[in-house]
């Protein structure tokens, strides 16, 4: 058993590295290339996802459904348009990414749908029609509430 010796410091290292990620406004993949952010809501139709793709053309985007999981490949590229560039700072994130989210049942994977406007690409999912909310009526005393009017059940 190798004992080790407990360095406190070492854990605000770590932590330090982590926030200086989040302060750069990008988190680096593991393969060199970056992670898009992506923001994901839903109302009564759909599901939405809008992810942050600037400066990326729309061939160098790919999106597959299959067995309700939602994969989107993509390629940003360094492009240097002359030798005699000598670069001093690049911040920006270059490389290839791929985002996979794992959709729920209820979604309908005929109805979808993508857009890339302004360095956003975004993905409507349909839901199916038996996810979507229905309205019950309620019944009071054996009558039954119909628009605004009482009916004898």
């Amino acid at each position: 058993m190798t004992i080790l010796r407990w360095n406190p410091f070492r854990e605000i290292d770590s932590l330090q590295s982590q926030l200086q990620q989040i302060f750069d406004g990008a988190e680096a993949a593991p393969n060199g290339g970056f992670i898009p952010p992506v923001d994901i809501s839903e109302d009564a139709n759909h599901i939405v996802l809008a992810l942050e793709a600037p400066g990326m053309k729309q061939e160098d985007l790919k999106i597959q459904l299959e067995n309700n999981v939602l994969t989107v490949r993509g390629e940003r590229k360094f492009e240097q348009e002359t030798q005699e560039k000598n670069y001093h700072h690049i911040e920006r994130r270059y490389g290839s990414f791929a985002r996979t989210f794992t959709l729920p049942t209820t979604v309908d994977a005929e109805k979808v749908q993508a857009t890339y406007d302004a360095g956003v690409l975004r993905i409507e999912l349909g839901k199916k029609a038996e996810a979507q909310p229905k309205q019950i009526p309620v019944t009071v005393g054996g009558t039954k509430q119909v628009e605004g009017k009482t009916a004898a059940a």
